[in-house]
Order: C-alpha cells, then sequence, then structure tokens
C-alpha cells in the first residue's frame, strides 16, 4: 500500500516527523518498505502561462514563445513541445533555477534566438518517468507562484508492505486509525454522506452466486461531461500511490480505492444490454479484457455479464467492451462485496494480478460499499458533473460474514504477555480500533468490526494489545517448563552430522521452494514421474510439488553460475512429494550437486574438472557415517548420463540415484557444462549399524596381492560382494589399488590389482592356511566373475 503522508495527516496528524511515523508504523507491524520523495529535488521553477507562439525562424521544430511568470517582463523561451499553445499554463524554470541532476538553468541561444528559460515536462521535474509533452496545469493555476508549493511537493510516499491478514489498511482511512491508536490522535471521516437521486432511471441487476457475492451496488449516472478533466489535486495523489491518471471516472473510482479500501468499477451504460448478471462462468467463454488481453473463462470464475456475454471478471478487471471511453456520457457504477474464497487465486490463474484482486482475496470490508457508492457518487456529480439515479442493492444476509463476538479475560492478557494492562488503556486502544466493549466480570466481551476479517479468537485481541504496546517493550520473561529428555538411539545418525561433512567437504546448503516449474521438474523426474499440481500456484514457474530436490539445486546452480561463480558445491536436506491431492505422501531427502573445478584455484597442482568419482566419493562418505551394507549398480536414469549413473542400495534396498545429469538437458536447463548429482533417502542414510567391539590381534598381518584379469564390465564391487560369501576368520579386508588396460592386456579386458589383508587374533597365520585361503579367493573369482590371475 502505497500514500502520501500528507494525504495521511489530512486524516490524523501526530506531531511526529516522517523518521518517527514510519518507525511507529514498522514497530507496530506495517513494515515500512521505502520512503521516497514525491518529486525531484528543484528549485526556481514558476507557474507560468503561455502568452504568444510563433515559428522560428531557421528551425522548424521550435516556436519562440513569451512567457507570463508575473515579473516586470515576458520571457522569451523557445521551446520544441509539440504541445506548447498560447493560453497554456506550465511549469516554468527561469533563469538559475537548479532542475533534478544539479542541471542549472541559464541564459542560451538556440539556433541562434535567446532564450531566457525553460519550459518543463513532468519528467523533467522528477514527476514521472516519461512523458510525451509540455506538463499542462489547471487554468486556475495562479501565475508566478512557487511550482513546488503550488503542487504542495514538499511531500513523501510511503509504501507499507502489509501482510495478507491486515486487508484493512489497504486504504488511507485504514492507515489512519492505526496512526490513530498508536498516537491516541482522533482521526478524520471522510464525508460518506448519502447523494440523493436526481432522477429515476434504475439498470436491472441479479445475483445468481449469492455465496461468492453477498452484495452488490449500482447506480446509473445520466449525462455526465466527457470533456471534463480530472482536477490536479486527485492526479497527484494517485500518482504519489502509484498510478497514473487515466480520466476522470476511472481517476475516481481508483481514488474511493485507496481512499477507503473499495474496488469499485464502471460500465458505459449505453454499451449494456438487458440486465447485469453476476453469475460464474461457463467454460470456455470469451471475454476481451481492459488491458487487450483476450482470455477463455474456466467454470469457476465469477463474472460480471449482460444479456450480451460476459463483461468483466469480477473482483479482477473489467472488459473492454463495456469500459468507460472519452465519449461516455451515461455510466452504471459498481461496487460489491466478492467473498476472498471466490476470488482467491482467480487472477493468477489468468496471468493477472490487479489492486482489486489483491484486496478481495484478503477480504473487504462488507459494509464498505454503500459508503464508497455515496463517496463516488459525490466525486463524479463534482467532476464530470451528471445526475444519478437511486442506488440499486442486492444482498444475500444470509452469505455475508458474520462478526465474531470474542471474550476477553483480564488475567489472559496478563498471562500472555507478561505484563498487567491498565483495564483503561485496553478500552481505549480497542475501541480506538473499531471494536465495540462491554465490561463483563472478568474481563470484555468484544464485538469484531466487518473490516477485520483477522480477528476471530482470545488471542488475536492480546496480539493486538502488544502490538499497540509495542513489543519491544515487552518484558524479558524467561520461560518455564519441564526438561525432557530424548532416547538417544545408536540406530540413527542426526541429520546435523551429515550436514556438518558436507560442509567440510565443501559444500554450501541451499534451502529451496517445495513448489517448482513444471518443464524442469519434467526434464528431472524419474522415468518421467507425474508431479502433483497446485490447484491454486502462487505463479505459472511454481505450479507443482517437486518429486526431487535436483530442480531446485539446479535452479539455484544457474543462479550462481550466471554470476560469475565457476565452482559450484550444493547439497540441500528436504521433503519431495508423491501421489495426487488426495494422497500426499511425503519423502525426506538428501540431495547435492557439484559442478566446475576439483579445487579451488591454486599453484601446487594442475586444475581439472570435477567427474563422477568425486560426487561417488562424496556419497560414499555420507553412508559410511551410517555404515551397512553399501553397493553402487549401474542402472538408467532418464535425467542422468547412461554411461555416468548408478543407483544406490544400502542392504539390498534401493535408497537413490548419483551420476552426471544427461547432455541433452544442458541446453533446456541453461547449463554450461557437466554437472554431477546425486539424491538418497535420508531416512535410510540416517539408519546406523550399532559397532560392534572386536579385540586387536596382537599378531602380525600379512598382505597378499592379486593382478586379476577380468572383462571391462566388471566391477570392483562385484568382486567384493563374491568375495564376502568365503567363510575366513583371517581375510580381514580387500582393497583395489590399480587399475590397468593397454599393452599387455587384451582388448575388452582390464587388470585390476587387489591387495588381502590376513590376520588372525589369537595365533600367528601359517603359509599353508594363508595359501589354502588365496586359492579359494582364486576358484571363488573364476567362478563368479570369471577372472584370471594375471602373471
Amino acid at each position: 500500500m502505497k500514500f502520501s503522508e500528507k494525504w495521511l495527516r489530512e486524516w490524523v496528524n501526530p506531531e511526529l516527523d516522517t523518521t518517527a511515523l514510519v518507525e511507529k508504523l514498522t514497530q507496530a507491524g506495517l513494515e515500512v518498505d521505502a520512503v521516497e520523495p514525491v518529486a525531484g529535488e528543484f528549485s526556481g521553477v514558476l507557474v507560468g502561462q503561455v502568452k504568444s507562439v510563433v515559428p522560428h525562424p531557421d528551425a522548424d521544430k521550435l516556436r519562440l514563445c513569451q512567457v507570463d511568470v508575473a515579473a516586470d517582463e515576458l520571457l522569451d523561451i523557445v521551446c520544441g513541445a509539440a504541445n506548447v499553445r498560447e493560453g497554456l499554463k506550465i511549469p516554468v524554470a527561469v533563469i538559475g533555477a537548479v532542475l533534478p541532476g544539479n542541471f542549472k538553468i541559464k541564459q542560451a541561444k538556440l539556433r541562434g534566438v535567446p532564450s531566457f528559460g525553460m519550459l518543463c515536462s513532468s519528467k523533467e521535474l522528477g514527476l514521472a518517468e516519461s512523458a510525451d509533452g509540455l506538463m499542462e496545469l489547471a487554468d486556475d493555476a495562479p501565475v508566478g507562484q512557487d511550482f513546488r508549493q503550488y503542487l504542495d511537493l514538499d511531500d513523501k510516499s510511503i509504501d507499507i508492505d502489509l501482510t495478507p491478514n491486515r486487508s484493512d489498511c489497504l486504504g488511507v482511512a485504514g492507515i489512519a486509525r492505526e496512526v490513530g491508536v498508536l498516537t491516541s490522535e482522533d482521526v478524520a471521516h471522510v464525508d460518506c454522506a448519502e447523494v440523493p437521486a436526481a432522477v429515476d432511471r434504475q439498470f436491472t441487476v441479479n445475483v445468481a452466486a449469492p455465496q461468492a457475492c453477498p452484495r452488490y451496488l449500482g447506480r446509473v449516472i445520466e449525462n455526465i461531461k466527457p470533456q471534463a478533466e480530472t482536477p490536479l489535486w486527485m492526479q497527484e495523489r494517485l500518482r504519489r500511490s502509484g498510478l497514473r491518471s487515466l480520466g476522470p471516472v476511472v481517476d475516481v473510482t481508483n481514488y474511493v480505492m485507496l481512499e477507503l479500501g473499495q474496488p469499485m468499477h464502471a460500465f458505459d451504460l449505453d454499451k449494456l444490454s438487458g440486465a447485469i448478471t453476476v453469475r460464474l462462468a461457463k467454460a470456455g467463454e470469451k471475454l476481451s479484457l481492459l488491458d487487450g488481453q483476450e482470455i477463455e473463462t474456466q467454470a469457476d470464475t465469477l463474472l460480471i455479464t449482460d444479456d450480451s456475454g460476459p463483461l468483466a471478471l469480477a473482483g479482477i478487471m473489467g472488459g473492454e467492451g463495456s469500459g468507460v471511453t472519452s465519449g461516455t456520457q451515461n455510466l452504471f457504477l459498481e461496487a460489491a462485496f466478492f467473498s476472498p474464497e471466490a476470488i482467491a487465486g482467480k487472477a493468477r490463474a489468468y496471468g493477472l494480478h490487479t489492486d482489486s484482486s489483491h484486496r478481495f482475496e484478503r477480504g473487504v470490508d462488507p459494509e464498505l460499499t454503500i459508503l464508497a457508492m455515496q463517496r463516488a457518487t459525490a466525486l463524479l456529480l463534482d467532476i464530470v458533473g451528471g445526475k444519478a439515479g437511486p442506488v440499486t442493492e442486492k444482498t444475500s444476509a444470509a452469505d455475508l460474514p458474520k462478526s465474531a463476538t470474542i471474550h476477553l479475560r483480564a488475567d489472559r492478557i496478563k498471562r500472555v504477555l507478561g505484563l498487567e494492562l491498565d483495564a483503561q488503556q485496553v478500552t481505549e486502544q480497542l475501541t480506538r480500533l473499531g471494536l465495540m466493549l462491554d465490561k463483563v466480570a472478568d474481563g470484555w466481551q468484544v464485538k469484531v468490526p466487518s473490516f477485520r476479517f483477522d480477528l476471530a479468537i482470545e488471542v488475536d485481541l492480546i496480539e493486538e494489545l502488544g502490538r499497540l504496546y509495542g513489543y519491544d517493550k515487552l518484558p524479558q520473561t524467561r520461560p518455564q517448563g519441564t526438561v525432557l529428555t530424548s532416547q538417544i538411539s545408536e540406530h540413527t545418525t542426526d541429520t546435523e552430522r551429515l550436514q556438518t561433512l558436507l560442509v567440510d567437504r565443501g559444500y554450501f546448503e541451499a534451502i529451496t521452494y517445495s513448489f517448482v516449474d513444471p518443464k524442469p521438474q519434467q526434464l528431472l523426474a524419474e522415468n518421467d514421474l507425474a508431479p502433483i499440481k497446485l490447484a491454486n500456484p502462487i505463479s505459472a514457474d511454481l505450479s507443482v510439488m517437486r518429486t526431487s530436490l535436483w530442480p531446485g539445486l539446479v535452479q539455484a546452480l544457474v543462479y550462481n553460475a550466471n554470476r560469475q561463480h565457476e565452482r559450484v558445491r550444493l547439497f540441500e536436506v528436504g521433503r519431495v512429494f508423491k501421489g495426487d491431492l488426495n494422497h500426499i505422501e511425503q519423502h525426506r531427502q538428501i540431495g547435492g550437486l557439484i559442478y566446475g573445478n576439483r579445487y579451488p584455484e591454486q599453484w601446487s597442482q594442475p586444475q581439472r574438472e570435477v567427474d563422477f568419482f568425486d560426487i561417488k566419493a562424496d556419497v560414499e562418505a555420507l553412508l559410511s557415517v551410517g555404515g551397512g551394507e553399501i553397493n553402487f549398480k549401474a542402472e538408467q536414469h532418464s535425467a542422468l548420463h547412461p554411461g555416468q549413473s548408478a543407483r544406490v542400495y544400502k542392504g539390498g534396498q534401493a535408497i537413490g540415484w548419483l551420476g552426471a545429469l544427461h547432455p541433452k538437458l544442458n541446453k533446456p536447463l541453461d547449463i554450461n557444462g557437466k554437472v554431477y548429482v546425486f539424491e538418497l533417502n535420508l531416512s535410510a542414510v540416517l539408519q546406523a549399524q550399532v559397532p560392534e567391539f572386536e579385540a586387536l590381534s596382537r599378531f602380525p598381518a600379512i598382505r597378499r596381492d592379486l593382478a586379476l584379469l577380468v572383462d571391462e564390465s566388471v566391477t570392483a564391487g562385484q568382486i567384493e560382494h563374491c568375495l564376502q560369501g568365503i567363510d575366513s576368520d583371517i581375510l580381514k579386508s580387500i582393497q583395489l589399488f590399480d587399475v590397468y588396460t593397454g599393452e599387455g592386456v587384451e582388448l575388452g579386458k582390464k587388470s585390476l590389482a587387489v591387495a588381502f589383508h590376513l590376520q588372525h587374533g589369537e595365533r600367528t597365520l601359517t603359509d599353508e592356511e594363508v595359501d589354502a585361503l588365496m586359492q579359494t579367493v582364486i576358484v571363488t573369482l573364476e567362478q563368479n566373475v570369471g577372472a584370471a590371475i594375471r602373471s
């Protein structure tokens, strides 16, 4: 919510400067995002009037103007603006003026003709980002007055980032109410007195969806002046609130929305036929919106229609065919209460987000519609003239929100906030917030007003009192409770240990969204696993729930790589989601990603890019924490390189994947280079093998090496697995220490050098039992993997 500080001070004007006012709002939970001047820094600019305009003798696009600024004589100024004309009132920068950017106005010659000043556009004064010509002022602008004083430009725009529950502050009136409570100041009220009907003309209204639209008001205004212009004061208030002027009728509806918080819409009455009907759309109905976009409606969308078809998306945006134009003479003015449930998510479904949908999604006061209708009618009659008919109202009282009544206990306030508030202070503050209080024995019965959708239970009121008292002033008290010790089991590992291990290996932890873009999700999913689609997504690129941690990690990689990070190592611990909206399975996973060089830049050894064995080593380190039987099997994953992928097994159960992303994904994922990823089931990784004590042997160990000739397809894991079946009390471990292919090894074969470590716990080994064991090893390898001893 963006608004002018001076506009707010017309409602409530505490004795606080801007900084103190902003701090008050932020401390009360209405966080101020920005405070900006409403105009650029300039001086020496006066209100002037063009008295004469003649062509420049040496330039077709320039004109010689004589301008009155209430000085002793008229100023001769050369101007090239297309809209300069005799009688026009404009801002004039006289000699000595300083414009934004420290641009100083001096006497100059333009194509040989002296110029004693400059006629200004709104852009040159820092009032707009762009301008088509000179800034035109009202006919009653006082010539010679300082322009800053004329527009009251010594003002600031305050931008508040409201939480979704505070829809009551999406209008200056709501902000003023908050400031009044915080500073104990009385708040002025805008004149919303009833405007009596001057004509009998009405337009029929029907509401076919009362649950979605419990209240709808309409009013005819006849014979407005199409040539009327929005007053400069209103244009300025709109501009300082981030809206541009679009003509007096639209400006009035926008102004009332900013002032009171009630979105409104005006139709060209002469373009309507039959009757207004508020109904749910039929799938596939077409509507051209005011922004030029043509949409096909979805079946659950609320529409404003007439006998010819859809006119507007209710609570979101009007249609182009029934909109007000510069030639409109008769209006049908609309103000309605649409239930938040009926509007929530509908704008996003059409790729839209409007000021109206922003308010209706969060909740608009259902009692505000009649006040807004009277306020807008009065402003329109004052600005564009015309005659108003009676207000047509359709209300379904049963479907309107019901105001809550809450029992607030004094002792509960003390228990929750840790302090005792004065009863008079509680009464005054809650009353200023618009609540109605009745004193009872142990506290108050509080009736919540219709504009506070967020107050439903007792602690909501206590939170309000704490917020108004000041979070920074609440006493610091130690919590009291019983300390419970949790059972510590050796059968599981702590997640923090895994996180610390990865950090020690050079990884950074990432936290990414559980909602992801469906396109990269589909590319990275295992065997095209279908994700769960959100019924009400935040945006189109966050519309499905992740089935893997990889989409978020890859997106984080791309973000970092685009910012000159040439070495990226990320990991994440989070949930993935499978199933459908009726039955969602959630599984915690741990995943990681490496990219770029193996080591940070250094002088002691040459650089190389990371490879499959680097990420495999990281995964092995993770799995070693819990222990157990771990195997890696070369299997196919649709997102991984077919020659550099493996499925991870623990205790014979598949628990995850690792490998290189498939090269075909580089272009669609915007990746430049090789990326290696892993993802494991966290519960399986955390499952630990309880260690067992084994006495250290006092007897010497023996090492025997074998050079095995095997097919290229045979892995070291297969060799280790088949040797685990040998029943021996002296074979302690085996270790692969060399792999060789090339001269002396036939094509399709490779040589694996394996070390065998032998030891007995209670005696020295003999040559006979060592030789017997090694012969068993050789036979076992020959039978299981076709190994031969290489001489």
